[in-house]
């Protein structure tokens, strides 16, 4: 019996110095390229797991007092990793986002749309266009900024979107980057800004578009002009890891310990390791201008990329984390895959105050929108 305790024992603390070793590493993924260090973007997609783990650790060595010494190795993991937690964990406990907007504040909502869900159309569900719009007519905002935005030219099939936005939800400036556009010229996609306050300038750039991905759109922003404050409001949409139903289909091979595991696995991994490679690229292109902006700056957009990320720590720089500042828990934004995807995000020059911040978890996209109010400078 001591024979078997003291095995125990052992095999307890190896497993924890594993599960320590592995958590730094997914923290370290924040810092390193992905382009030469992939393997670490990989690791950090089980952050949460590894966090949760190392925390266990921590709590049940503290009610074995022989072994209490070995909670410090779990706590000094922790501590090493706090900035990748508190990315992870917004930990603000404080009055509920209130609808009526602070004054001097600026409302920003940001939503990948996915294309106003026109293409998702399948039998037995209905178009979500609509409940949309009057969504995001609820929310007052000032500036929207969408991703996947679709507008059609043909409405004859589809109705515009554009008119409709500047006409009905009183937006009447708007910047669009037009990333892909039908021979005949019946369709467009791209990023767009939407702005209730003049659009005085505007700045686009395209990133490289590596052959066989298509799924990346451009870097926009919009000089607005807000009682006389020059704000630059940037949105963009980084690389997807173009996930298809086949790879849906191999997710649930994994979940499911089918017997084409590994088969499946080379081919998520595959599709990972290459969406991670150019979104380091995009990541240090958009922290490039965001440096370059000679006016107080926000950013939003679909990242794809999750909080411990390389790209969400290049991008974020100094700047401030609407829903970190604001929110509560993890703020869940994309709804397929895992519980914990966080990847939309609105950052904002340290000379803008965050004052409130939420996640509107709705039944439309795949995303879900985020919004946040910010006090304007000298406010």
């Amino acid at each position: 019996m001591a024979t078997l305790r003291k095995f125990t024992r052992r095999l307890f603390t190896i497993m924890n110095i594993v599960a320590v070793v592995l958590f730094l590493l997914a923290c370290a993924n924040a810092f390193l390229h992905p382009g030469k260090w992939w393997i670490f973007s990989l690791l950090g997609l089980f952050f949460p797991l590894l966090l949760l783990s190392v925390l266990v650790f921590f709590v049940c060595w503290l009610f074995i007092p022989s072994r209490r010494r070995w909670a410090w190795l779990s706590l000094g993991a922790l501590l090493a990793g706090w900035s990748n937690i508190h990315s992870f964990l917004a930990f603000h406990v404080g009055p509920r986002f209130t609808v009526e907007k602070p004054p001097h504040s600026l409302r920003i909502l940001t939503w990948n749309v996915r294309s106003w869900d026109e293409f998702a159309f399948k039998k037995g569900t209905s178009v979500h266009r609509a409940g949309m719009m009057d969504f995001i007519r609820g929310q007052e905002a000032d500036v929207l900024c969408f991703q996947e935005f679709f507008e059609s030219h043909n409405p004859r099939q589809f109705a515009p979107n554009i008119p409709y936005i500047q006409q009905q939800l009183h937006y009447p400036y708007y910047y669009f980057s037009r990333d892909y556009q039908r021979k005949d010229n019946m369709y467009e996609a791209g990023v767009i800004i939407f702005s209730r306050y003049p659009i005085v300038d505007s700045l686009l750039i395209q990133y490289a578009r590596p052959y066989g991905y298509r799924t990346t759109e451009s870097l926009i922003a919009a000089d607005i002009d807000v009682a006389g404050n020059r704000i630059r409001v940037f949105t963009t949409h980084l690389q997807s890891v173009q996930f298809r139903h086949k790879e849906f289909h191999d997710i649930e091979i994994i979940k499911n310990v089918d017997d084409s595991i590994l088969q499946a696995s080379r081919s998520i991994v595959k599709k990972l390791k290459n969406a991670y490679q150019h979104r380091g690229d995009q990541a240090d292109e958009v922290r490039a201008q965001l440096n370059k902006s000679p006016y107080p700056g926000v950013i939003c957009g679909d990242f794809n990329d999750i909080p411990n990320s390389y790209t969400y720590f290049t991008i974020r720089g100094g700047w401030q984390d609407a829903f970190i500042k604001k929110g509560f828990g993890i703020g869940r934004t994309y709804v397929n895959i895992s519980p914990t995807l966080r990847i939309d995000y609105i950052l904002a020059d340290p000379r803008l105050q965050v004052l409130q911040c939420r996640k509107f978890p709705l039944p439309y996209s795949d995303h879900h929108p985020v919004v946040a109010d910010l006090l304007l400078p000298g406010r």
